[in-house]
This record gives C-alpha cells, sequence and structure tokens, in this order.
C-alpha cells in the first residue's frame, strides 16, 4: 500500500491548530464545535494541504467521539429474524419449516429458545442473507 505525503507548511498547520484548539472530544459541546468548524472548511474548495490535513484530523476526533457516545448495537439473532419476517409480511407459520414445528419456531420467535446453527443455515437460505445475522 503506496502512501501519499504531502509537505506541511508547520508554521501555517500551527496557526489553524492554535485557532482551532482541535482535542479528544468530551461533550457535545466540543463535538458542534469541531463540527462548526469541519463544516465550515468542507464548505470551501480550494484548501490548502494544512487545512485538509486539519479537515481529517477533525474527521477523526468526531467519528471517535460519535462511536463513543452513540454506539450502535447489534440486533440480536430474535431482533434480526422478527425484522426480516416484518419486512416480508410472513408469519410464524411461514418458518414451521424450517425450525421443524410450531412450538419451536414460536419459542425461537419469542427469544425462550436460542437459534441453532442449523437452523441459521436454513434461515440464512430462506431469507438469502448471511448465516452470521442468525448465531
Amino acid at each position: 500500500m503506496s502512501t501519499v505525503t504531502t509537505e506541511l507548511d508547520e508554521k501555517t498547520y500551527g496557526l489553524l491548530l492554535r485557532r482551532t484548539l482541535p482535542r479528544v472530544l468530551h461533550t457535545d459541546e466540543e463535538c458542534e464545535r469541531l463540527t462548526a468548524e469541519l463544516l465550515r472548511l468542507d464548505e470551501r474548495e480550494d484548501l490548502t494541504p494544512e487545512e485538509k490535513e486539519l479537515a481529517e484530523l477533525l474527521t477523526v476526533l468526531i467519528d471517535e467521539y460519535e462511536e463513543r457516545r452513540y454506539p450502535i448495537r447489534k440486533a440480536s439473532p430474535q431482533q434480526t429474524l422478527q425484522h426480516l419476517m416484518e419486512a416480508r409480511k410472513l408469519t410464524q407459520k411461514d418458518l414451521w419449516k424450517i425450525f421443524g414445528s410450531k412450538g419451536i419456531t414460536s419459542e425461537v420467535f419469542h427469544g425462550k429458545r436460542s437459534i441453532s446453527k442449523a437452523q441459521a443455515k436454513r434461515l440464512a437460505e430462506f431469507f438469502h442473507v448471511s448465516t452470521e445475522l442468525f448465531i
């Protein structure tokens, strides 16, 4: 992998850093301040190498803060199953053959029984998705 490094004018970059004061973000207010600065830079078309570097730094800081502050939780296998069923307007009856019985289908659907690897494979084939969604 080849990386291209651009020579930055340290004095110019230092002035930008001093004006912006980027640092690890801990509050929504700090995030909003750096986001406003990033948007200001983003509106311009002819950024200097130093401004491009600052924009990249601000993006990293904002992304890291948002991932920490607002994590996206992975859906459980049962939640995934329920979503796929809703999206396709299916009922539990439509999955009886996959699970082998009405009772097992109901238990899995309500989270009282976990989805086995064999069932996950059959569900993945049925819904045309990855088996990993059900494990």
